[in-house]
């Protein structure tokens, strides 16, 4: 007998064949079974990562729990009224995302003409650099005083401020005027931001209105290139805040050696001395003491009276 039909101890050769039998079968059982999970487990579809989706708006009151000093001051605010899912923080985005929020209702309002296409725009500042949009302390949205409206201009417009410091200046370091009374922060039609008034003039004429005329006979600057052709308007070492230490010299600047078709020997402009002006005396260093009206005249095309 080989030790292929040698029965198992205790058993006999019957017995130990259906013995191995049952092992075979049920051995084939389980891997029956395993290999049908695994083909079940195949088919099932995979799961889905959990999405990651963007935080709700769950309302205010919620919000209140945690951030009750920031609710309260909400609730005297003018944005306190809207109440929309659609929540964004203008401070996280780029400066023109932020703007265009809000210019969803603050468009084409009378303050606002001009703000897309203002130099605060150009620069890349928001909306939210200067006003706030949660607080409402003693002046608003944004400041109202003119200390306070000073104080944030001037934190980005340091060598604006700084001419301020100059002996003759509009006395904004005094509080009695600010920024905000010549430059509009949201735009204008005039350069550099200039407040207008009347018919699109200058706003220096808001305060300087006898300046304005109408005229019959205007100094030219006045027209064309305005006060700053004469004058530094936020500061200067000189009186009047001249840009020039005399009024003679600023007066040259233009009426020095002018072309003419045919200069008279005794010309008043375009000349140099020994001209009519003879510029040697002293008498002719202070243009305004003859020309008063220099800013324009009802009556003289020389502007003496």
């Amino acid at each position: 007998m080989n030790r292929a039909t040698r029965p198992l101890p205790g058993l006999t050769i019957r017995s130990s064949r259906a013995y191995l039998l049952t092992i075979a079968v049920a051995a084939l059982f389980l891997s029956a079974t395993a290999w049908g999970a695994a083909q079940e487990k195949a088919a099932a579809p995979a799961e889905q990562p959990a999405e990651n989706k963007p935080a709700e708006y769950v309302g205010s009151t919620t919000c209140q729990t945690c951030h009750e000093d920031i609710f309260n001051a909400f609730q005297k605010n003018p944005h306190h009224i809207l109440e929309t899912s659609d929540i964004r923080n203008p401070a996280r985005l780029n400066p023109a995302a932020a703007d265009s929020v809000c210019l969803k209702c603050h468009l084409n309002q009378p303050t606002h003409i001009g703000r897309i296409s203002g130099s605060h725009a150009r620069n890349q500042v928001a909306c939210v650099q200067c006003h706030s949009i949660h607080k409402n302390g003693p002046n608003g949205l944004v400041a109202r005083k003119p200390p306070a409206i000073n104080e944030l201009c001037s934190g980005c417009h340091t060598a604006q401020w700084a001419s301020f410091q100059r002996p003759y200046k509009h006395r904004l370091p005094e509080g009695a005027m600010s920024c905000v009374d010549c430059h509009n922060p949201h735009g204008s039609f005039l350069p550099k931001m200039i407040q207008t008034v009347r018919s699109n003039e200058p706003g220096c004429f808001k305060c300087h209105g006898d300046k304005a005329g109408p005229f019959v006979f205007y100094h030219a600057p006045m027209q064309l290139e305005g006060c700053g052709a004469c004058h530094e308007p936020h500061g200067s070492a000189n009186p009047k805040m001249l840009t020039r230490q005399e009024i003679a010299y600023v007066c040259l600047e233009c009426h020095a050696n002018l072309p003419t078709p045919k200069p008279p020997a005794n010309g008043l402009l375009g000349t140099v001395p020994p001209g009519f002006h003879d510029l040697r005396s002293q008498r002719y260093r202070n243009c305004t003491l003859c020309h008063v009206k220099i800013h324009g005249s009802y009556v003289d095309r020389a502007f003496t009276k």
